[in-house]
């Protein structure tokens, strides 16, 4: 207040009061200072739109691998049986060696280059398949264990070698030494043989025998010697030289295998024609057209001379 004599001296009390008074509108004005901004274009923390999105598949990603990492652990520890004294069901070496304690069920193993599948030495190792053959393959080298069979397929060939001597019981490199039969072993039953030569002992016979059709062949000729010669066949028999066929020795054929006639048959009925065999000194084979009973081995033109 002021009055024309100056501004009026305000007491003490009345200054305190009007001191108070504008303490308690201040404190009671929440608005001081306040300015409105709109709040899209304030500063936004945290992952919001696309990031938002990219952050929950990770999440989920991250739990689905959790779940199979679970998976794959209850497996390995079921199955491996692994606890804290190790695996129970099978052994890991320094030196590469897998040995597998208990029974062990499995399907195709797939092992390593140049591997070795074996047991105890005072043990047997029994492998058995389930109405399936057992088949070992390492390449083009297949082992094939079935129920009536037990075959051996390889392009390359093949070595049986004793572990313990290092002494090779059976092979078939034909560069190194001949082909020979492991002790006990008395018939070799194969679809193909191709070699230099087949014999036997001297005390004992070779027997060679076919369910069909026998061939031998040589790229530099065929010779079959021995003490006695025996062909049986239930069929034909056929030779065939480029040059000559040459039977060194007693040759003899059985006349009951050989076709017959009667002797009321007349041989020259014009049907089909009748030859003898003949031979000469050197085992030279050729034929004489039969021309009655008695015919013999003379013809006009001797094929036994030189030039023949």
């Amino acid at each position: 207040q002021q009055s024309s004599n100056g501004p009026v001296k305000k007491s003490m009390r009345e200054k305190a009061v009007e001191r108070r008074n504008i303490n308690k509108e201040h404190n009671s004005n929440f608005k001081a200072g306040y300015i409105p901004i709109d709040e899209d274009r304030l500063h936004k923390t945290g992952l919001r739109g696309r990031k938002g999105n990219l952050a929950i598949c990770v999440i989920v990603l991250l739990f689905i691998l959790a779940v199979i990492n679970l998976i794959i652990t209850l497996v390995i520890w079921a199955v491996i049986r692994i606890g804290p004294n190790g695996c129970d069901s099978m052994e890991f070496h320094e030196s590469g060696l897998l040995r597998f304690k208990q029974v062990s069920d499995m399907g195709v193993i797939h092992p390593l280059y140049k591997s070795t599948v074996g047991g105890r030495r005072n043990e047997d190792l029994v492998i058995t398949g389930n109405n399936q053959p057992i088949v070992f393959q390492q390449g083009t080298t297949k082992l094939s264990v079935e129920k009536d069979k037990t075959s051996i397929t390889s392009d390359i060939g093949m070595e049986f070698v004793d572990p313990r001597t290092q002494n090779t019981l059976f092979s078939t490199d034909y560069e190194t030494h001949e082909f020979h039969l492991p002790t006990g072993v008395k018939i070799l039953n194969v679809q193909k043989a191709s070699t230099e030569r087949i014999t036997s002992n001297a005390t004992s016979d070779l027997n060679i025998k076919v369910d069909g059709r026998a061939i031998v062949r040589g790229n530099e000729g065929v010779f079959i010697t021995g003490k006695t010669i025996e062909f049986r066949m239930g069929g034909n028999m056929e030779l065939k030289a480029e040059n000559s066929i040459i039977l060194n020795g007693t040759v003899m054929v059985s006349p009951s295998r050989l076709p017959s006639s009667s002797y009321g048959e007349q041989f020259n009925n014009g049907n089909w024609l009748r030859f003898k065999l003949c031979m000469c000194a050197d085992g030279t084979l050729f034929k004489v057209q039969v021309t009655g009973y008695n015919t013999g081995c003379q013809t006009s033109v001797n094929p036994c001379g030189a030039t023949h």
